[in-house]
């Protein structure tokens, strides 16, 4: 029997804060006319989302746009901005539960992220959360990434795809009738998850029972 599958997000899912959004935005200001006025700008919309972005990832570009810079120093800003993941320039929290959650949960949990393995292994660590997921995905491409990797799990294996960007982490799997659990404040009307919570915390007992739920429906009938 398959045991179900817990598919994570990792930034503004599993590591929360604005930490590294910041730091992001001071390696992008350096392209910048004035350099405090945009940092001073993401923190704004960060501190109230607002419009059609998708995460905090995506306000520190549109900003970045509206200052003129481009794709290429956006793309050296972030591999910058990585390096510094979980450091006091860069600092990531958690849910309260998780670690207790996934070191608890009969279920196969992976994590599964669009960023790079740089500093990954450190923040998790960092987090109390080494070693507690069976597998990591980095780069993984998603939305087409999670498609991929839908595509390699046992056929009928329960899915729950838990993240903060509806059509990256979740729209995937909710076309395959997966189930899914949106965190975060980035609306997007086009979500229509099974689960939907500001912070992972508030969702952690509802997961907690899909898991049982799932393995209960997946054993074998006997009389």
């Amino acid at each position: 029997m398959s045991r179900p599958v817990l598919i994570l997000d990792f930034d503004g899912t599993v590591a929360l804060g604005d930490g590294p959004l910041l730091a992001y935005a001071r390696a992008v200001a350096a392209h910048a006319a004035s350099a405090d006025a945009l940092v001073s700008a993401v923190a704004a919309h960060l501190a109230a989302p607002s419009g059609d972005a998708i995460d905090g990832y995506d306000v520190v570009r549109r900003v970045a746009v509206a200052e003129g810079i481009g794709e290429d120093a956006l793309a050296a800003a972030y591999t910058a901005s990585r390096a510094q993941l979980g450091t006091p320039d860069a600092p990531i929290a958690v849910a309260g539960g998780l670690a207790e959650f996934l070191r608890t949960t009969d279920a196969e949990r992976l994590l599964v992220t669009n960023a790079p393995a740089t500093r990954l292994d450190e923040a998790l660590a960092s987090l109390g959360l080494a070693g507690l997921f069976d597998r990591v995905v980095t780069d993984a491409a998603k939305p087409a990434g999670l498609e991929a990797l839908l595509d390699s799990l046992d056929e009928g294996v329960p899915v729950l795809a838990i993240g903060d960007v509806w059509r990256n982490d979740l729209a995937p799997a909710h076309a395959r009738g997966h189930s899914t659990a949106l965190v975060g404040g980035y609306p997007d009307p086009t979500a229509e998850p099974t689960y939907r919570a500001a912070t992972l915390d508030e969702l952690l007992p509802a997961l907690a029972e899909w898991v049982a739920t799932s393995r209960s429906d997946s054993l074998p009938f006997s009389a």
